[in-house]
């Protein structure tokens, strides 16, 4: 059987649609030959000319194997099999001539909205993805009636996704869950976001660009105040001159917190970053998940964060944090460059000597923050010479938060107090709707720890020396010029602000309930619904019980519905007269005519014989002749109808 122009451009259509998400990353020129391979078969459904012959096929399909694999130096992984699959599914157009083809490619169309949720599984993600799985249920529809209008089609495609949505919400909530993906993928489908292992000059600052949500957090109870949001990510130790890293991995005591006080309780929701590490406010003590506290209070998940979890923290907002460190960690904490910013070490060394103790250096380079003309913006000068922290002290004297972080780290190690970096996330918005807080990529932050003896390890944030602003209320306040924020971060426009904070509390939603809807929260809510001992087992059955009568319900409908016969409004009426007969001991006869039953009533009701043969005429005019017998007064038949049905009586 021959396809159809129609049938093809809808499959054209379904297949624009899948693929459209994926542009963003696939590659330039892939995007261009999937649509020149669209191009080519919506002209030769317009044109009637022949498909390409298989060679030429063969040829294509070859070269782009060869091209992807050239691109992506491999053949295997999320990116390349995407795109792959795209690529063949628009080939497949081109040799598409029987029905077979088309079902074929509306599989393939159906399999392709599975990876666009690779790669993003947002609401508007799942929107577009339904409207489109509309739109393919239509063009099969079309594809067994062609003759049908598109209205038509999409009713009856909507009537059928809408069927399938009770079995849907059915295996949603009682299929029985398990802990991570339904399914693996290699290490490169998830791509790392958020704070790097390591801090150069300009890093920090450039992922305060985004406006990407870190995590969102819930407090149970006690808040506490925006400056002590300090949200602990990964710990830096070692200098190169120019990029901090955590350095070499060294056996040291575990972590020991004491004089704890201030604590608060919170649940994080972490948006996955793919690295090991947890965030949490200084310092932690209790989570709900596995995690490892560092000796250095980095906290650590047991695999990467490749996916969204959730989970609860008790922190602990004043503490002593290793009053007893270790030598070898203090001696790390020490390392200095010594060929490297000889003004630095110079002008720490000054320090030192006109200094009682440790705390009075860390004192006397806060106030050298504060009190000298140094500046705080997004776009630093670059520093490319060898004596980059040299160059930034005594000269540009303009810098992010890491730049601050970074030379007040490097000016106490040379003043001989052990300092490390520490990177995280500072502040958070809050959402009233939801009633919970978010943290942004755009607060990203780096802040100084220096060890004082018999104090232990001191949060010490030169940045609120030079930008106090930036620690109270955000970066946006704390830059004079925030042209390069994004919109949303940067504008007063209450009606923005709200319609951000619907926006997000949706989303949160989104995320708890249907994309976090683990093994836990199944556990809660089915609890919640009466069901007690739960058991995969018993879930099972509960869910192939439901469907079992979902189906039945459905079934019955479509059976009552093949057995009801439409009745107009003409033979609604004739049966309500018939009734009237009935109820008198005259039953009309299952086979029995209109005509022959009038006969029988008026015989057995002479009085009322006038009436029967009017409303017996006029029903078998409306009901079957061509056109309806006017009444003598003018009155249209079927009103007639009505008043005469209503007037007889026995």
């Amino acid at each position: 059987m021959k396809l159809s122009a129609g049938l093809i451009y809808g499959l054209l259509a379904c297949l624009v649609l899948v693929s459209a998400p994926h542009t963003s990353h696939l590659p330039l020129w892939v995007s261009l030959l999937a649509l020149i391979l669209m191009s080519w078969r919506a002209w030769l459904a317009y044109s009637g000319a022949a498909l390409p012959p298989h060679w030429l096929l063969l040829t294509l399909t070859l070269g782009s194997v060869g091209a992807l694999s050239i691109s992506f130096h491999a053949l295997f992984g999320r990116e390349i099999g995407v795109t792959l699959l795209i690529l063949l599914a628009a080939l497949k157009l081109l040799e598409m001539h029987a029905r077979r083809d088309a079902l074929l490619l509306i599989y393939l169309c159906c399999f392709i909205i599975i990876t666009n949720f690779f790669y993003s599984q947002s609401i508007l993600t799942a929107l577009l993805m339904c409207a489109t799985l509309l739109l393919i249920m239509a063009t099969w529809v079309h594809m067994q009636a062609e003759k049908l209008a598109l209205l038509p089609r999409l009713r009856i495609a909507t009537l059928l996704l809408a069927q399938a949505i009770p079995l849907t919400l059915l295996l949603f909530v009682l299929f029985p869950r398990v802990q991570g993906p339904l399914w693996g993928l290699p290490q490169d489908a998830f791509a790392s976001s958020g704070l790097s292992d390591s801090m150069t000059p300009g890093s920090i600052s450039k992922l305060s660009l985004s406006d990407a949500v870190a995590f969102r957090v819930q407090f149970n109870g006690k808040v506490p105040r925006r400056d002590q949001m300090y949200w602990r990510g990964p710990v830096l130790w070692a200098f190169d001159g120019r990029s901090w890293t955590q350095g070499p991995l060294l056996r040291a005591s575990p972590a020991q917190l004491d004089e704890l006080d201030d604590a608060v309780d919170y649940t994080l929701t972490l948006e996955p970053h793919n690295k090991t590490w947890l965030f949490a406010l200084e310092m932690p003590t209790q989570t709900s998940i596995p995690a490892t506290l560092g000796a250095d209070f980095q906290l650590s998940g047991r695999y990467s964060v490749t996916a969204r979890i959730r989970y609860s923290v008790h922190s602990q907002l004043k503490f002593r944090a290793n009053a007893l460190e270790d030598a070898l960690q203090l001696r790390r904490a020490l390392q200095f460059p010594h060929l490297l910013n000889p003004r630095t070490e110079e002008l720490a060394a000054s320090w030192r000597a006109q200094s009682a103790d440790d705390a009075e250096v860390v004192r006397t380079a806060l106030t050298y923050f504060n009190r000298e003309n140094f500046g705080y913006t997004l776009e630093p000068p670059p520093l490319p010479g060898l004596h980059a922290v040299d160059d930034f002290l005594f000269g540009t004297r303009l810098g992010f938060c890491e730049h601050y972080a970074s030379s007040f780290v490097l000016l106490m190690r040379a003043a001989g107090i052990p300092a490390r970096v520490v990177t995280g996330y500072q502040g958070a918005e809050y959402n009233d709707l939801g009633n919970y807080f978010i943290v942004r990529q755009s607060d990203a932050h780096a802040w100084a720890e220096v060890w004082l003896a018999g104090r232990g390890w001191i949060r010490v944030d030169p940045t609120a020396a030079v930008s106090p602003a930036r620690v109270q209320s955000g970066l946006a306040a704390a830059l004079q010029n925030n042209a390069a924020l994004p919109l949303l971060e940067r504008t007063q426009s209450p009606l923005l602000l709200k319609l951000r904070s619907n926006l997000d509390a949706l989303t949160n939603q989104w995320n708890q309930w249907v994309l976090g809807y683990d093994p836990e929260r199944q556990f809660a809510f089915l609890t919640r619904l009466g069901m007690e001992d739960i058991s995969w087992q018993k879930m099972a059955l509960t869910m192939m019980g439901g469907m079992a009568f979902v189906i039945g319900v459905f079934t019955l409908l479509m059976l009552q519905r093949m057995t009801l016969h439409e009745k107009d409004v003409a033979q609604r009426l004739y049966l309500k007269f018939c009734n009237k007969l009935a109820r008198s001991g005259v039953v009309r006869a299952a086979h029995e005519g209109a005509h022959d039953y009038a006969t029988r009533a008026a015989h057995a009701h002479p009085q009322q014989a006038d009436a029967i043969a009017a409303i017996s005429t006029l029903y078998i005019s409306l009901r079957y002749g061509a056109q309806p017998v006017p009444t003598q007064d003018g009155e249209p038949p079927l009103q007639a109808l009505r008043r005469k049905v209503g007037a007889f009586k026995l």
